[in-house]
């Protein structure tokens, strides 16, 4: 850094790196703070708080997930390992020099208002940090503390993990093992336990969609982007749900319980291995839990199975430990957000990542990221502060009708957001050209 910093990014994975980059191509000096020892967040295996695990892939293709400004190699597979993808991000850090603007090993624990700016408390390696700036960017993910299920009636003898503490399948060699949950992780755990556990459950309370990774020969994101630039979601949905039906079948099919949403309304799990392991009965489906009773579980249908582990694939709570409640309202999961990024009640305060795509984060967290870059530059500003209000009650609404209450304040399109950041960043530099 050439000069002091103006911004603290809180959190130096994909969407702190897109920020820190955002940031030094508008000119404004900033700097990072992550507790991991490296560039890269979740998608480093092994780093203390990262969910990866070792057979972890993209779920969303190449050309999705990559940003504009750093493709990923063209020789690369559709869908990359999580070591491709701590590697492109640790690429993307040096072929832009944002390495001297992170402090690695750094935990933030406390970030306050002083005085018209932002006060960032840290502990590094030397002790105590404080950091004095007038605007912070909280990048720092939201898959960080696991979210258990409430109590089931009985008591469970077996071992429990939760996802986030998985790591490989020698965790689940020669034993009986559940695995409960419907995610993206819940496949793939799933797959890897029925290559080397002496028997695996699936239990899903309710219905998912399970997307192959091709459709009609190619990644089957790429043909939702196609449709997505011409039609609107609800005629997407059909059009996808159809191809999906014609090409695997409903869930209901393999023993699942059938979605009670249509597709596009949740986030998609994609899988190729499990629909394969189900037919074959080295993945065997069950209902919602009912009970347990030592190292038995009882399913809402009445079957009954011994088990050894339970691995919870139960998602994440959003929390922001280092904000002070009132900036959170009723919490970070239901706080409303300018265009998903700035904070309405505190000036220099913005958020990029915290949100739930339909797609890959990477290009929605690199065009968030010129949208905070621009307005601590000067070059894009705001509508007044009614008008926002007004733009995040409709997306809510428009949010719920489409989500229900499964996190409706976080929820974003993939393409129609990103094409409304698009549309935002246009509009805020003309708002910016306009003389006060």
């Amino acid at each position: 850094m050439t000069a002091a910093p103006t911004v603290a990014v809180v959190g130096a994975g994909a969407a702190g790196l897109a920020t820190l980059k955002a940031l030094a191509d508008a000119g404004v000096p900033a700097v990072a703070f992550d507790s991991a020892d490296t560039v890269g967040g979740l998608w480093v295996y092994g780093a203390p708080e990262s969910p990866a695990y070792r057979t972890l892939h993209l779920n969303t293709s190449r050309g999705r997930t990559e940003f504009a400004d750093h493709p990923m190699p063209g020789h690369w597979p559709d869908y990359p390992d999580h070591r491709r993808v701590a590697g492109y991000l640790a690429d993307y850090a040096d072929r832009f020099g944002l390495r001297d603007a992170v402090r690695l090993r750094h935990t933030v624990h406390r970030v306050e208002r002083v005085d018209g700016g932002w006060t960032v408390h840290a502990t590094g390696p030397d002790g105590p940090v404080r950091v004095d700036v007038p605007a912070v960017v909280v990048a720092n993910g939201h898959n960080r503390v696991p979210r258990l299920p409430a109590a089931y009636p009985g008591e469970c003898t077996a071992e429990q993990l939760h996802s986030h503490d998985y790591r490989g399948p020698e965790q689940l060699a020669g034993r009986r093992v559940l695995v409960v949950g419907g995610g993206n992780s819940a496949m793939d755990i799933a797959v890897d336990a029925s290559y080397a556990a002496t028997r695996t459950l699936l239990s899903l309370r309710r219905g998912v969609w399970v997307v192959p990774k091709y459709l009609l020969g190619r990644p089957s994101d790429t043909l939702n982007g196609a449709l997505a630039r011409r039609l609107p979601w609800r005629v997407r949905q059909r059009i996808s749900q159809a191809m999906i039906t014609a090409t695997v079948g409903r869930p209901g099919r393999y023993g699942l319980p059938d979605p009670a949403h249509g597709f596009l309304q949740d986030h998609p799990t994609l899988s190729d291995g499990l629909l394969s392991r189900l037919t074959h009965g080295d993945v065997e489906a069950r209902p919602g839990i009912a009970r347990f009773a030592d190292n038995q579980v009882e399913f809402t249908d009445g079957r009954t199975d011994e088990i050894d582990l339970v691995v919870w694939c139960t998602g994440y709570r959003v929390e922001i430990p280092f904000l002070a409640p009132e900036l959170l309202g009723d919490g970070a999961d239901r706080l409303p957000l300018y265009r998903h990024v700035f904070h309405l009640d505190a000036p220099g305060l913005a958020f990029v990542g915290l949100m739930q795509s339909t797609g890959s984060a990477f290009p929605l967290v690199e065009a968030q990221a010129r949208l905070v870059a621009g307005r601590l530059a000067g070059t894009w500003t705001p509508p007044d502060r009614d008008r926002q209000a007004a733009a995040c009650r409709a997306e809510l609404r428009a949010a719920t009708a489409r989500w229900g209450q499964r996190r409706p304040h976080m929820r974003v399109d993939f393409d129609a957001y990103l094409a409304e950041l698009g549309r935002e960043l246009a509009a805020g530099r003309r708002r910016a050209q306009v003389p006060a």
